[in-house]
């Protein structure tokens, strides 16, 4: 029997070392951590978006970081495959818009739990609190793992050990390290799906405030980066939420000390055509007549939102309601239609829900995982240059490349 040792306790490393003992391999999984699935036991707030109910083009479309890599991993191990998967394990699942799949449970150790379960169903050997110290590697085949103070003897070595978002669950590049090691080039890791700063001292005070429902778009200089539809969050430095997350990938690799900075402009109201916003403000105005200008935009705004549209309109806010003229009311329209917001950076990596960059992908086999430099070592999961956007893409990634790199290092 085949010594297959996993390192790495994470998505891709249970499920490479489930899909290892499966294939008759003797599975060895080392986790740093005193459990597993740390990490994933806090995606999707805790409600875990484990895959994305679209077909594979769809997939690969959504995974701007080298996606096209994950053709032969996908039609291996699909999104229906890894819903078969789990609900074979116990764990029913539900399709949410944008096709995320979560577990009916919305609970994400009903998942971290049944990979656990499978493990032990398996007999695979689960190592915690043991980390991987390095590779031993002879003639060009990897022949050991160090760890825990010994040599691990193997036939074969997976590391999925993650990027380095969230690095208080175990993500902290040791698997960088292990690559260099036997030869591999690391594409430098950078945030990705990370909140904002912005410049703006106006934000700050609208902190936790929500939006739902509006339109953010970014853009370099005239060029447009990318436009998204959903919820977005002020934060105490700048924005996040949904569609913010999605635009930051455009920005990962942004040179910050560069100029022109990235701009953001959010409609606050895109259901509305301009004549109809114009009439709305018209009406507002109107219904508010004896009120001041600062008092009459409870209709159209939330309460904290209100005092920085005001000061950005220019509009004196103690002027009547019904004495702003047509082009005061003008400004106000173009306020609601693009609020202007200036990116001076990302948040750290640290706080990225994805991290991209990692070992290139070049130097592996995209049909087994498998080093193209050393025999018998594999890697999968967030570890490779792959990254998607948000909705269950990066968690099938990490099930897909997992699964197929433990069945092909049981070979």
């Amino acid at each position: 029997m085949k010594k297959i040792v996993v390192v790495g306790g994470g998505p891709a490393g249970m499920m490479a070392a489930i899909a290892a003992a499966e294939a008759g391999g003797e599975a060895v999984l080392l986790e740093k951590n005193e459990v597993l699935g740390r990490k994933l036991a806090l995606t999707g707030k805790g409600r875990c978006n484990l895959a994305n109910a679209s077909d594979i083009p769809e997939v690969i479309k959504n995974i701007p970081g080298n996606g096209v890599f994950l053709h032969s991993a996908l039609r291996r191990f699909s999104p229906g495959d890894l819903t078969a998967f789990f609900s074979g394990l116990g764990v029913p699942l539900k399709v949410e818009r944008g096709k995320r799949v979560f577990p009916v449970s919305d609970d994400a150790h009903d998942v971290v739990s049944a990979l656990k379960k499978r493990l032990k169903t398996l007999g695979a050997e689960v190592r915690c609190g043991t980390r991987a110290e390095g590779l031993v590697i002879e003639e060009g085949r990897v022949v050991g793992v160090r760890a825990g103070g010994e040599k691990l003897p193997v036939h074969a070595v997976i590391v999925a050990t993650g990027g380095l978002s969230y690095p208080a669950t175990g993500s902290t590049g040791d698997g960088y390290r292990m690559a260099e090691e036997a030869g591999h080039s690391i594409i430098p890791p950078a945030p990705s799906l990370v909140g904002l700063d912005t410049e703006e001292e106006w934000v700050s005070p609208l902190a936790g405030l929500t939006l739902k429902n509006v339109a953010a778009s970014l853009f370099l200089g005239d060029k447009l980066l990318g436009r998204e539809f959903g919820e977005l969050l002020f934060t105490h430095t700048g924005v996040s939420g949904p569609v913010i997350l999605t635009l930051s990938r455009a920005l990962c690799r942004f040179d910050f000390q560069a100029r022109p900075l990235p701009k953001l402009l959010i409609d606050l109201k895109p259901a509305l055509s301009p004549e109809q916003l114009a009439a709305r403000i018209q009406r507002d105005l109107q219904s508010f007549s004896r009120k001041r200008f600062e008092n009459s935009l409870d209709g159209l705004l939330p309460q904290s939102l209100i005092p920085v549209i005001v000061g950005l309109s220019g509009v004196d806010p103690h002027k009547q309601a019904n004495q702003v003229n047509r082009e005061e009311r003008a400004r106000l329209a173009e306020l609601l239609r693009g609020l202007p917001l200036t990116v001076r950076g990302t948040r750290p990596i640290a706080e990225a829900i994805v991290t991209a960059g990692g070992v290139n992908v070049k130097e592996i086999d995209p049909k087994t995982m498998e080093s193209r430099l050393v025999k018998g070592l594999f890697f999968c999961g967030e570890l490779l240059d792959v990254d998607g956007l948000t909705g269950g893409f990066n968690l099938q990634a990490a099930f897909s490349t997992g699964h197929v790199a433990g069945r092909e290092a049981a070979k």
